[in-house]
């Protein structure tokens, strides 16, 4: 939304302006990246032909320069337009580049987890959806997660988890996590089958939401053979809460580096 800012207080743009209001009127903040350049920053463009809720129209200022697409109104020209310009009723015209203004207000957006990150804080579900897992609480020592694509997939199936199950160096790798974008019972049925007897210790975790999975900026698109988001192949080293080390597939799917030789 466009801002009218005062000394001391901001109000939208369709709140109306008393008398008394309107001399205080010192900026108008606008979301113009395109403006910053020979048309200057702080304005708010409006399209030439642009009319209020009563037909009346706004007349270009003549001082300040702009384009065949747009007019340029500067904080001072401000101080004189129409008092319908600040009428509650008044149609609110868009912001020229709505792209800039969401650039400035968007959420940090997660980064590839790396050695010396904390595990993010979520849960994730084992057998049943009631049933909550914090790995962040849950690796207080030693452990690994391993992320695959999907359960019962050839690959995850055949090669990457059985290549865990089988190693003789489990024993020493604390707890163990397998960790897909599946709901908890297709994990609780996919772990049933490659390690029936359970004696291997590792336990299958789903996160159907991917919450686990994009906090570590570790999902893909994977619509085209999966349906939707998936996580990549990986597996993470972890003392304590803390990633001590990181192996990401780099093609998303493929089996090399978080291959069970390759990281216990």
């Amino acid at each position: 939304m466009v801002l009218v800012s005062f000394r001391r207080r901001a109000m939208p743009l369709a709140t109306p302006l008393t008398a008394h209001d309107r001399p205080k009127l010192v900026d108008l903040v606008v979301f113009a990246e395109e403006a910053e350049g020979a048309a200057g920053a702080g304005g708010l463009r409006l399209p030439p032909s642009a009319e209020l809720n009563n037909r009346r129209r706004l007349t270009p200022p003549p001082t300040p320069p702009f384009s065949s697409a747009h007019v340029l109104y500067t904080p001072s020209h401000l101080l004189h337009l129409p008092p319908i310009m600040f009428s509650a009723t008044a149609r609110r015209v868009p912001l020229a580049c709505p792209v800039a203004r969401r650039r400035l207000f968007h959420a940090s957006a997660p980064a590839l987890v790396k050695v010396g990150d904390k595990l993010p804080d979520v849960d994730l579900v084992e057998g049943s959806p009631g049933n909550k897992v914090n790995l962040a609480k849950e690796l207080t020592g030693k452990g690994v997660i391993v992320g695959v694509p999907a359960a019962f997939s050839p690959s995850c199936s055949e090669n990457h988890i059985p290549g865990y199950i089988n190693s003789p160096k489990l024993k020493d790798a604390g707890k163990v996590f397998v960790v897909s974008v599946n709901d908890p019972f297709v994990m609780k049925a996919w772990g049933k089958i490659l390690d029936p007897s359970g004696s291997s210790g590792i336990r299958f975790l789903g996160d159907p939401s991917l919450s686990f999975t994009k906090a570590l900026d570790l999902s893909f698109d994977g619509a085209s053979i999966f349906g939707g988001d998936r996580s990549k192949r990986y597996a993470l080293v972890v003392d304590n809460g803390t990633v001590k080390a990181t192996h990401v597939e780099s093609d998303n799917t493929g089996l090399n580096v978080s291959a069970a030789d390759k990281v216990l």
